[in-house]
């Protein structure tokens, strides 16, 4: 669902994505408001779900991940009206940083993330071919990021 967002709106998101501590002051100063009013709006910016949450963005090789794979999911036809419970152990292992429904010929895409091959090998072999509706899956190996999580473009609309 789009929200209207005037342009000091996405001003805020542009600020709020590139420098997620920008403190209220420097947010203020930056889109010309007072500091009650950036604050306000930043409130009704995350009240309303447009800003998600706030989170650090961490290198995967600095904790030992040296292997990210995305992974595609087929589910078991039989299974399809057990998907939520699939969805629920999906979003269980750690292991597995981002999930979407996909169209095509598999269902899910997963991005998982490994200390090394044997460890992505043990965790598709020994842990999600065992979750009950799972068909079968097709790994592809991440051989270098290119561009890592990026903004979202914030246009004028």
């Amino acid at each position: 669902m789009e929200h209207h967002l005037d342009r000091t709106d996405r001003q805020i998101l542009d600020l709020l994505q590139r420098r997620g501590r920008a403190t209220n002051v420097e947010l203020s100063a930056q889109v010309h408001l007072s500091a009650p009013q950036c604050l306000r709006r930043v409130r009704q910016l995350e009240e309303s779900g447009v800003i998600r949450h706030y989170a650090a963005v961490v290198d995967p090789q600095a904790l030992g991940y040296g292997v990210v794979a995305f992974v595609s999911l087929s589910v078991d036809r039989d299974q399809a009206t057990r998907e939520r419970e699939l969805e629920r152990q999906i979003r269980g292992f750690p292991e597995v940083v981002e999930c979407y429904t996909i169209s095509g010929d598999f269902d899910y895409l997963l991005k998982v993330v490994a200390r090394d091959l044997k460890e992505l090998s043990s965790f598709l072999t020994d842990r999600l071919l065992h979750v009950s509706g799972v068909a079968g899956v097709r790994s592809t190996i991440c051989m270098e990021e290119i561009k890592p999580l990026a903004p979202l473009p914030i246009a004028e609309r």
